[in-house]
């Protein structure tokens, strides 16, 4: 296991302390702020008006998605996608299972694993955003993929399926967004099978941030003042039970955004992609 402790500024946490967040922050505003942006993005997805990239274009150019396959999708569906990284970089997706996404926003990357699935597959998206849910069983029913696919209202802090009934869990992005890092991964070890994998990506930081940052409620739904170093995710992985994870990809998915400006030029700020597993 990592046993990373390195502070970044001072005030900064050490790796463990950053599972969970800083005593006497505000989930519920935390949790108001995540499903206003998110919805804002479900209602009008416009490339350039939020410090995060949307959209297709931006998942072919900086997340390395194939066009082709993203083509294949609706449009309603892709140009509400952000995420920040690939998860379907992370390993195969097995022919007749069962697929989580654990927080699907519009639906990208289930869709995108449901058409490997097959007759005998079955991909199940939960999110919290209405607006998100809507386009992604909007997408789900404009397509034409024999795989059963299921959009549920729901957390990924609590998810509203039964223990050890999913062979693949998708994450993209959304990590970091949760005030206990810990609940979600036990979650989702609770809903994989034995032998099940999990593909996940998420935004890392070069370096912990200062108290105040993580404190800050509007950080935090821009994918920031949640995340974690590298080090410390790989640790919470370990921690929780996950086997061996192995990272598949880097990108820079806030580059050319107003991240900078808005949070400040000195946050280092990427993301990787993933696989871990739970061991049989």
């Amino acid at each position: 296991m990592h046993q990373d402790t390195t502070s970044g500024p001072e005030g900064a946490p050490s790796t463990h302390d950053t599972w969970v967040c800083p005593t006497g922050f505000d989930s519920a505003r935390l949790h108001e702020a995540v499903v206003a942006m998110y919805e804002t993005v479900a209602r009008s997805p416009r490339p350039g008006a939020f410090h995060f990239h949307v959209g297709a274009d931006y998942a072919v150019q900086r997340l390395g998605y194939p066009a082709a396959d993203l083509a294949e999708l609706p449009a309603a569906c892709t140009r509400r996608f952000a995420g920040v990284g690939n998860p379907l970089l992370a390993g195969p997706v097995p022919e007749g299972a069962v697929v989580l996404d654990h927080a699907c926003g519009s639906g990208t990357d289930l869709l995108l694993a449901a058409r490997r699935l097959g007759p005998a597959g079955h991909a199940i998206g939960v999110d919290i955003t209405p607006g998100m849910r809507a386009a992604a069983m909007d997408a789900a029913r404009a397509i034409a993929f024999d795989t059963p696919i299921e959009i549920l209202p729901g957390s990924f802090d609590q998810l509203p399926l039964p223990a050890r009934s999913v062979d693949l869990v998708l994450s993209n992005g959304v990590l970091n967004l949760a005030s206990d890092k810990l609940q979600v991964l036990r979650e989702t070890w609770r809903v994989l099978r034995p032998g099940g994998a999990l593909y996940l990506a998420d935004v890392v930081l070069g370096r912990p941030l200062a108290a105040p940052s993580r404190s800050n409620a509007a950080l935090w739904a821009a994918c920031v003042g949640g995340a974690m170093t590298e080090a410390a995710l790989l640790d919470a992985m370990l921690h929780v039970g996950f086997h061996a994870p192995r990272i598949a990809a880097r990108h820079d998915p806030f580059a050319g955004t107003r991240l900078p400006l808005k949070f400040g030029s000195d946050i280092q700020v990427a993301s990787v992609t993933l696989s871990a597993h739970k061991p049989v």
